[in-house]
């Protein structure tokens, strides 16, 4: 084979000769001439042949480049660095390609290598964007000559094209290592930092997950290389975006839990190694030993974020946890409960997680406890436990109705309504007497924020349901006559406004309170003589 192309090398130089002897200040031929004199091996006679064509074209592209590859291969690195050199600044790499084709492979890798070390040395010693681009010509110099194939050089350049923010660019560098090599954890790294930076955040963690499942041992270092604030941007992406997949997870026991938990686990440990001292990252770790039933490994991470801040809320929830998995329903309580008011989001994995008799058990056990504290005079303390048995009760409308009344005692009556009104919404008719008191308790809580027309308005729901049932309900309060004295106003505002059902309406409820009220009975007669005679009212 060497001899064949030895053979059609010495034809295409004497194609070459022929077309110099015709025009000898035609360029191409002359390159044709050195080439052919390179493929049969007589490389000085080539050598010889482009200094001729140099000295008519002094700043021609191909004919530096060939010169420079003659240079490296007789061992004159500084020579043929001059010329690469000039190559660069010239600014047409694209000759390269073509020669390529040409040149021997042990000449290529000469020249792979040399522009690589040059491109290093650039970046070691020298700072700034000029650089970075001069090392970014070296650089593709050798990926060139390595045909593409060059993956430190194509990790290099990546890397520099970040560092000028030509992220796209530098994805397609990351991108084309991965395709021959979907393994190189740099070439991962480094998509998902340059994704991250572009505000692609799925894309990034997809990225960087790959990364820690093949070695997370070597992409540690690779995000703690980093500057501080880049650190923290990844760090903190990548946890919430798996501190949902987690939550989803604990919420959804459809989802195909394993290997999704084996990939957490390797960025909840990730995240130790590059920060122990940040908690949430501990806390991450602890939920997804948690979720993967491993208590015991969970609770020594635990002791780790306990020690210094044994008043750290969800440190506490995961303890109360454990302690409840373990039976201790008392201490489990008093550990769940600070963070059923703070955050009830986060409280809320952990529920998910217990199944349907633990969760009656807690929600339970913390009403009792909070019943305790209500009896004793602190309702402050009794609301954290209410709120506790809420939540883990997915909002039984027995504890809500508690935990509305520990919030009345508190003058908090907005809260106060939002809860009953989630009761309301669970009413069913078998229970009329419940329904009733409700309402009232409603009407209550409009009247301590000074809304007596809003409260009129849920005592006649009351009344609707049944009169004897709200008239015992109201009896102790607001009272019989003073509920008597709101119904009046009420009345007499429908009137004025000549809405003469509704006035009948309150006035005929207000007389069920206090049969007697002389202002009752004369708004109903005023009623009666401003209505026309062909109007029902009743």
């Amino acid at each position: 084979m060497a001899a064949a192309i030895s053979q059609d090398a010495c034809g295409v130089h004497q194609l070459a000769a022929l077309l110099m002897e015709l025009d000898p200040s035609e360029e191409i031929s002359r390159l044709l001439s050195a080439d052919a004199l390179y493929q049969m091996g007589r490389v000085e006679d080539a050598h010889k042949t482009l200094l001729v064509a140099l000295s008519k074209s002094p700043h021609t592209a191909p004919i530096l480049a060939r010169l420079a590859l003659l240079q490296l291969r007789k061992g004159f690195f500084y020579d043929a660095n001059l010329l690469i050199k000039k190559v660069i600044q010239i600014g047409d790499t694209s000759c390269l390609q073509q020669i390529m084709e040409i040149f021997r492979e042990e000449d290529r890798k000469l020249l792979q290598t040399h522009c690589h070390s040059r491109a290093v040395t650039i970046l070691k010693n020298k700072q700034g964007d000029t650089y970075t681009k001069e090392a970014i010509a070296y650089l593709s110099l050798a990926i060139i000559a390595s045909g593409s194939q060059a993956r430190e050089s194509l990790l290099a350049r990546a890397r520099c094209y970040g560092h000028l923010g030509q992220k796209k660019t530098a994805i397609y560098d990351f991108n084309t290592i991965l395709k021959t090599d979907p393994t190189n954890v740099q070439a991962l790294c480094g998509r998902a930092f340059m994704h991250l930076v572009l505000n692609q955040q799925k894309e990034a963690v997809d990225s960087i997950i790959s990364a820690l499942t093949l070695d997370m041992a070597g992409v540690v270092p690779e995000i703690l290389s980093l500057k501080q604030e880049a650190q923290v941007f990844i760090t903190q992406g990548l946890y919430s975006h798996c501190r949902t997949g987690l939550n989803q997870l604990a919420s959804d026991r459809n989802l195909p839990r394993e290997e999704a938990s084996e990939k957490l686990l390797s960025i909840g440990e990730a995240l130790i190694k590059i920060d122990a001292t940040k908690s949430s990252w501990r806390i991450f770790l602890v939920d997804i030993l948690i979720l993967t039933g491993c208590y015991e490994k969970a609770l020594e991470h635990l002791q780790e974020v306990l020690g210094p801040t044994p008043r750290f809320e969800p440190a506490q929830a995961r303890l109360g946890f454990l302690q409840l998995k373990k039976k201790e329903l008392g201490a489990a309580i008093h550990n769940l409960e600070p963070l059923a008011g703070k955050d009830p989001k986060d409280l809320g994995f952990l529920l998910h997680l217990l199944d349907t008799k633990q969760r009656h058990s807690l929600s339970q056990a913390a009403a009792e406890e909070g019943n305790a504290l209500g009896k004793d005079q602190c309702p402050e303390k009794a609301l954290g436990y209410y709120t506790l048995a809420v939540l883990a009760s997915n909002g039984n409308p027995r504890y809500l109705r508690l935990r509305a009344t520990c919030l009345s005692h508190l003058q908090d009556f907005s809260r106060a309504l939002r809860d009953l009104d989630k009761v309301i919404q669970k009413h069913t008719a078998s229970d009329l007497q419940t329904q009733v008191e409700d309402f009232c308790s409603r009407g209550r809580m409009f009247l301590g924020l000074r809304d007596e027309a809003s409260a009129v308005e849920e005592f006649i729901r009351a009344f609707q349901l049944s009169p004897s049932l709200a008239l015992r309900s109201v009896s102790a309060q607001p009272g019989p006559k003073q509920l008597a004295q709101m119904f009046h106003v009420a009345g007499q505002h429908c009137l004025e406004e000549q809405r003469y059902e509704d006035s009948w309406k309150v006035i005929e409820y207000g007389l069920l309170l206090d049969e007697n009220s002389s202002d009752l009975k004369k708004l109903r007669g005023r009623l009666k003589r401003e209505i026309s005679w062909g109007c029902s009212i009743h």
